[in-house]
């Protein structure tokens, strides 16, 4: 993938402004120097500007957005149905509504190459993303070298427009099939290295619940690392003892307000006075 050809520094200032890239990449530092082992960043993601301002009300250093609550607010599935330039919207309204960093989760990319995925994002004001290494239609993951060859690009786009940008790269390894234990922490921790050395920021084993693997990971990889929140996964104390610089909780929230919602309607439908004769 190659940017496109009017992607310059100069046409990315003449779209976003230098007020606008300066801003960003204030929140881009404070984003990153949140990222701290064993005192983790905690990211109830967000899917809306009214969520991102409770979850920044409520005292969080930052907020993230979640692909999947985001789409389905929308009137979207998972998996890149949205349409690019409604998501990127999203986001950037997301943005404007917080004083806080914003990352978004922008799954494989929506298809753009590096040159267009960092104009883009940066005109939203978001000071970092996520992306992710296999197929949102498919699941299949990508070739690790692959991946490691797109987010390079990614962070040599960003160093050529002066845009600074938080990378956080999702594995995808243990969404899969389960397989032997060890080698699945060996791919995972492999493409771990592989993502840090084409410049990811934070790494992101999403799946991965084992305790004892997780703190293995920790250790291998030697930078900050991203774990998923919920379901069997240890507790957030727990997860901050084990070296981990940052808590995502997904679509978990999104998830749950919207069952309370379903419960909400139901008690309502159900009260005698609401019934009908």
């Amino acid at each position: 993938m190659t940017p496109p050809s009017d992607w310059t520094p100069a046409a990315q200032r003449r779209r976003t402004g230098d007020w606008q890239l300066q801003r960003a990449a204030r929140k881009a530092v404070i984003l990153r120097q949140l990222h701290r082992p064993g005192d983790p960043l905690l990211l109830p993601n967000a899917w809306d500007c009214s969520s991102a301002r409770t979850v920044a009300a409520a005292g969080l250093p930052a907020v993230a957005t979640s692909s999947a609550a985001v789409a389905e607010t929308l009137g979207y599935a998972d998996g890149e149905a949205a349409p690019v330039s409604e998501m990127l919207d999203a986001v950037a309204r997301i943005a404007g509504a917080v004083d806080v960093p914003v990352t978004a989760d922008l799954e494989r990319g929506y298809g753009m190459a590096p040159g267009e995925l960092v104009e883009r994002l940066a005109a939203t004001g978001a000071a970092g993303c996520n992306l992710e290494d296999s197929h949102p239609r498919t699941g299949a993951l990508v070739d690790a070298a692959e991946q490691a060859r797109y987010l390079a690009g990614v962070r040599a786009a960003a160093d050529r427009g002066g845009v600074d940008l938080v990378l956080n790269a999702r594995i995808d390894t243990y969404l899969g099939p389960a397989g032997d234990p060890a080698a699945r922490l060996a791919e995972a921790v492999g493409r771990a290295r592989l993502y840090r050395e084409a410049g990811a920021d934070c790494v992101y084993p999403i799946g991965l619940v084992d305790e004892r693997a997780i703190g293995e990971f920790v250790a291998s990889v030697g930078g900050p690392v991203n774990v998923l929140a919920g379901g069997r996964a240890p507790a957030p104390a727990v997860l901050a003892g084990l070296g981990v610089a940052r808590i995502s909780f997904g679509p978990y929230l999104y998830r749950a307000s919207r069952a309370h919602l379903a419960t909400l309607v139901t008690d309502m439908l159900a009260s005698p006075h609401h019934q009908r004769p």
